[in-house]
């Protein structure tokens, strides 16, 4: 039976004091600076996964690094490089032919890249699988709000990132209107430039979220920023916001306050056969990130190999990992905010408040 694995980070010095009980009674800051040394472990065995297509079935591990989103950002690439890897050793033990990068361990450093020198096995972020179905879930989700694409200015708010900038793209291609909003100028006209060599004609770009989101009813928030981007002032009545971030982009406390906004999670997706991933991450039974399903697509494929790598995302690639996923029988989740599934009457509810 062919086997992947996938690693899954701490998001907070509790998750780490959860799974490490020693490390409980000590201060949040050590306790990150403790377990960042802690070699990787395995959290538990993968089931079930099975094609639609073929009746392949496959196995994985899901393997757990003691990092949180800030230790894997700020401390010395270097160091952070070389933890992950040995998450790849681990893997390769346990007799994995591909391993996916989950969340900040794809952020940091150079997207793979480097994580990949010395490991025999395959090495895939997830992201090009990631911008698929956040692009599938703003399409859903702004149809229920009958937002027409075709027509509005999609925000991008972390454009100049490798989902954000592939996003661009490829709405550009779709003839959509996109606006580009990143930290760096540099960076924001760049992928500007990128836009108005497909689309043709002049691109919006953006440093500052409240002017580039203004006016916007559809959005796509995919930053490595820890905490909430988006001011719920800022804003527009009606709107759609897609956060494809780990950790989100957007604070529940927004929703909350404005009732007449969707705010939708990007990248989750229903894994064909009985899949049983032996942990609780957040998610029904069943369900799972899109870059943990990249890993398992290409597993079920039986394509080994290095797919999604480095800080540009390939547009042929979101298309390919698209239709296999189809192949196989993964699909979008029904729209998700803040870790529950939306029903059709609560989102009524939010048109009935525009």
């Amino acid at each position: 039976m062919d086997k992947f694995a996938f690693i899954i980070h701490a998001f907070s010095p509790q998750d780490i004091k959860d799974h490490l009980k020693f490390l409980k009674i000590l201060p949040s800051s050590w306790v990150e600076s403790l377990a960042a040394r802690v070699p990787p472990f395995v959290l538990s065995e993968v089931k079930g996964v099975r094609s639609e297509a073929t009746g392949k079935e496959i196995g994985g591990y899901f393997i757990g690094l003691p990092m949180t989103p800030r230790v894997l950002l700020e401390y010395s690439f270097s160091f952070v490089a070389q933890q992950i890897r040995k998450c790849g050793f681990l893997a390769e033990e346990l007799g994995a032919k591909i391993i996916g990068l989950g969340a900040f361990t794809s952020v940091a450093g150079d997207g793979g890249i480097t994580v990949k020198n010395g490991l025999r096995i395959a090495v895939t972020t997830g992201d090009s699988y990631t911008v698929a179905t956040a692009l599938q879930a703003l399409k859903i989700a702004s149809s229920m709000m009958e937002i027409d694409l075709g027509q509005e200015e999609i925000a991008i708010v972390g454009a100049t990132g490798s989902i954000g900038r592939a996003c661009a793209l490829i709405l550009a291609e779709e003839g959509k209107k996109v606006r580009i909003i990143g930290r760096d100028p540099e960076k924001v006209e760049k992928v500007k430039r990128e836009v108005e060599e497909i689309k043709g004609e002049e691109v919006k770009g953006f440093v500052d979220i409240e002017e580039g989101i203004k006016g916007s009813r559809a959005l796509i928030t995919v930053t490595s920023a820890l905490g909430n981007l988006l001011e719920p002032a800022w804003i527009e009545r009606g709107a759609v916001v897609c956060d494809v971030a780990r950790p989100r982009n957007v604070a529940e406390e927004v929703a909350k306050e404005r009732q007449d906004v969707l705010v939708i999670e990007g990248g989750v997706v229903d894994v064909p056969g009985d899949p049983d991933f032996g942990m609780d991450f957040g998610y029904p039974p069943g369900k799972s990130y899109a870059c943990m399903a990249e890993t398992m697509i290409l597993t079920l494929e039986g394509r080994f190999e290095d797919y999604t790598l480095g800080k540009e995302i390939q547009v042929d690639k979101v298309k390919e990992i698209e239709l296999l996923a189809q192949k196989h029988g993964f699909k979008v989740s029904g729209l998700r905010s803040f870790g529950r599934e939306l029903s059709e009457e609560e989102i009524l509810k939010i048109k009935r408040k525009i």
